[in-house]
This record gives structure tokens, C-alpha cells and sequence, in this order.
């Protein structure tokens, strides 16, 4: 048999062994008779060495050309060094170059963010995006797991719709066929059905938002995960959520410390994260936010005022986030500023039967949720108040029809819990091609 092929994340396997590397050159450098190669794979990266008494001149001279990022293949055997990334190198026999990258162009000076998305294809390579999209998988395996283990069945909601889910003003419309159609700005609407089938019920997948928005919080095109669950009310729900939120979490932090490494990420506001979270009705968050040190806070930020009544600003989840340094779930909205299909509480109707779950160190609104209205009557007021047309809605009314019952569910922000748990300013660097109101290459 020939060299195994090894994986630099598995080298403690082979110690001592001659192995077969494929990867790619991140650094190099020499002194005299002696190289250094820093490789990397899809796992991690390696240091390899190379001196003029282990291999032929012809090799020698093939690694000291190396540009940085050529892809090669490097022989040779597997040595323990503590000092070495990873605690391991690899002292080279052989070398083959596969593909140079004779000016490459990402270089090892400072390039500013839109040189970087303009070359998200190769940016994504290097350390930071790349620990930071392994945090993404995590998170969504941490997703699937969490709710196959509890008996969800997933659902695949359509991505091109006939109806608006969150308000006419941020759909993307396209033409079907002669007909308008939009891109989904959420699945909930279609597990709505689905729950009353398998009772508990799921959907990850990307949503479409037309918002012109500059933010860091915002992306027009992103991730969300939607449980919805029949027969669960509000407080039902929010557990759900909060455990949701911990189990995640505490994945990252299990699989993923190498990674919250590299990203220079304080962990030690991730640990410890217990349940229940703190929880505040928006009347109480309310009358938070116009405490005269929070008007103040806002004001020096720059941000408008909160007005009592209205939806939640930014600033206003920052200082509500900052609170308890842990999420905070903001429940009861009035029912003007959420959705229409949104359940009205029956102790104060002006009241929806909501709750936002807002991150701490500033990173806002990663779920939102609801009861649902199952109310048929009710459902069609609602839709006919919004200016929504009821012809498009009638298959979503029908499940009020026949054998219609309460049901709850939420939307987590695949990238703004990623962005949060990898201490990542803006959503564009937690996602791999990001689409915003400026860019949709590459």
C-alpha cells in the first residue's frame, strides 16, 4: 500500500508514521539550509520542514518557490513538537506542486472590507472566515440535532411564494410565469399546516428581505431555523426557545474552542449561560428605555429617541441586551407594530401574544416568535386591516377552518446567533457570499 492520506486535525493518529498532506501554502520562509512551510487543509494548518540534508536540491528548490496559497502535496513523516501549531509537524521527504498562485491577491498587508468581499471566494481561506464559518456548521448541526432529538419533523417551505409573510415593503418580486411571485420571507406560514399534521415541525432554510438597510444587523438575503408546534402557547414557546438558544451554545463552546480561538472571542460571556433567561414585558422594557440615563446613552449614540408604542430600535435592544449580560426575552408588544397573524392577548388585546429574544454585547433581535391567531374570523379581520388580499391567503385561512388549534413557533437569524457567539461585528463576515443592499457579487 502507499503513503496514507492524513488530515492535519487527525496528525496525533499517525505520530511517527510517513503521511501524505494535500493542501494549501499559507506561509514560508527560510534560513540557509533549512525551510518552514505552514500548510493548511480543510481542519487546520501544519508546519512542515525541510533542510538540504533530507531532500534532493530539485525539492528544495521546488519548496523555497512556493507562492503563497499554491496547492501541493507534501510527503513525509509525523513528528511531535509542542511548539508547533497543533503539536505536531511534519518533516518533509518529498514535495509536489499541484496548482501555483503566482500573484495571489490577498496579501499578508491590511486590505479594507470591500477588497475582502470582493474576493470572498478566496477570503474565505484564510483564518478568521474560516474559523468562523466552521462555527456556522457547528451551529447548524447544533440545529438539526436539537430538534431531531426532540421529535420535530422538518419541513421544506417553499422559497417562491404568492403572499407577503412580514409586509408588503421588503418583497422581492419576480415574474412566474406571467404571474407575480416573491422570494419567501419566511417558512412560518407554511408550517403553520404542516404542524397541525405531525404536531411538531421545523424549517431552515434562506429568506429573502428587500430592505434597504446599511446596518450590521441586516442582510437581504440570510438563514433562519422556524419551529412552530401545535397545541403550544406563548410561555411554551419561549422555553423552547431559551433551551434552544443554551443547547447551541454549549455545542460551540464543546466542538468549536479552537475556533472562538482564532476569532479572539472572551468566551467567558458564553459559559455559565443558564435557563431560564430573563424575561421583561415590552410595558417594562418601556419603561426602561426612557429611564433619563437610557434617553441620555441613546441621544450620545445618536439614535432616535424611543417612543412608547413604537417597535424596538437598535440602540434600544443594545441597552436592554446589556442589561443582564445574558439574552433577555421581550414579550407583549402592541399589536400595531407586529405582525397579523400574531394572537392578541386575551387579558389586554392591545397586546399581541409575541416575544423577541435579544442578545447581549449588542448583537439584538436573534429570535422573534409568536402565538398564532387560529381563529378564523379573527385571522380574516387581520389580513383585511393590513391590506393583504384574501384570495391569497385562503389556503392559510383554511387551517382555521377545519380543525384549526392554538400553535406557537419562532424564527432564529442563522447569522445573528453565529454572529454573536463568534463576537463578529457584521453579519456579512457569518455567512459565505453575503448579499446586501450594495453587493451581490461574488
Amino acid at each position: 500500500m502507499g503513503t496514507p492520506v492524513a488530515r492535519i486535525r487527525h496528525l496525533a493518529d499517525h505520530s511517527g508514521s510517513e503521511v501524505r498532506l494535500q493542501g494549501w501554502v499559507t506561509h514560508l520562509r527560510s534560513k540557509g539550509k533549512i525551510a518552514f512551510v505552514v500548510l493548511r487543509d480543510g481542519t487546520g494548518i501544519c508546519q512542515c520542514v525541510a533542510s538540504v540534508r533530507d531532500v534532493s536540491e530539485e525539492v528544495f528548490e521546488r519548496i523555497c518557490g512556493l507562492a503563497h496559497e499554491s496547492a501541493v502535496e507534501v510527503v513525509g513523516v509525523v513528528k511531535e513538537d509542542s511548539r508547533a501549531p497543533g503539536g505536531f509537524e511534519i518533516g518533509i521527504s518529498d514535495i509536489r506542486l499541484i496548482q501555483g498562485a503566482e500573484g495571489y491577491p490577498i496579501g499578508r498587508k491590511e486590505h479594507g472590507i470591500e477588497f475582502l468581499l470582493e474576493h470572498r471566494h478566496l477570503w474565505m481561506r484564510h483564518r478568521r472566515p474560516w474559523a468562523t464559518l466552521r462555527v456556522r456548521d457547528e451551529v447548524i448541526k447544533a440545529v438539526r440535532d436539537f430538534y431531531y432529538d426532540r421529535d420535530f419533523v422538518l419541513i421544506d417551505s417553499p422559497i417562491l411564494t404568492p403572499a407577503a409573510c412580514e409586509g408588503t415593503s421588503t418583497l422581492f418580486e419576480t415574474d412566474y410565469f406571467n404571474d407575480k411571485a416573491y422570494l419567501s420571507q419566511s417558512g412560518q406560514l407554511y408550517l403553520e399546516p404542516a404542524c397541525l399534521a405531525f404536531e411538531k415541525v421545523y424549517c431552515l432554510g434562506p429568506t429573502f428581505r428587500a430592505e434597504k438597510s446599511k446596518t450590521r444587523r441586516h442582510l437581504t438575503e440570510f438563514w433562519m431555523v422556524e419551529p412552530e408546534v401545535a397545541w403550544a402557547d406563548l410561555d411554551e414557546i419561549m422555553r423552547l426557545a431559551e433551551d434552544f438558544v443554551a443547547y447551541i451554545v454549549e455545542r460551540v463552546l464543546e466542538n468549536r474552542r479552537e475556533e472562538l480561538t482564532i476569532l479572539e472571542r472572551d468566551t467567558s460571556k458564553l459559559e455559565n449561560l443558564t435557563t431560564p433567561f430573563p424575561r421583561l414585558s415590552y410595558d417594562e422594557a418601556a419603561e426602561i428605555l426612557t429611564r433619563e440615563e437610557n434617553v441620555a446613552r441613546a441621544k450620545e449614540a445618536g439614535a432616535p429617541p424611543f417612543e412608547p408604542g413604537s417597535d424596538l430600535g437598535a440602540m434600544d435592544e443594545t441597552i436592554l441586551g446589556d442589561l443582564y449580560g445574558k439574552p433577555v426575552m421581550i414579550h407583549r408588544y402592541p399589536v400595531e407594530v407586529k405582525a397579523f397573524y400574531m394572537e392578541p392577548d386575551p387579558n389586554d388585546p392591545s397586546r399581541a401574544l409575541c416575544v423577541d429574544m435579544i442578545a447581549p454585547e449588542g448583537y439584538g433581535e436573534i429570535i422573534g416568535g409568536s402565538q398564532r391567531i387560529y381563529d378564523h374570523d379573527l385571522l380574516l379581520e387581520r389580513i383585511e386591516e393590513h391590506g393583504l388580499a384574501r384570495e391569497a391567503f385562503q389556503w392559510y385561512l383554511d387551517i382555521r377552518r377545519y380543525g384549526g388549534v392554538p400553535h406557537a413557533g419562532f424564527g432564529m437569524g442563522i447569522e445573528r446567533m453565529v454572529a454573536w457567539l463568534c463576537g463578529v461585528h457584521h453579519l456579512r463576515e457569518v455567512i459565505p457570499y453575503p448579499r446586501t443592499l450594495q453587493r451581490i457579487y461574488p
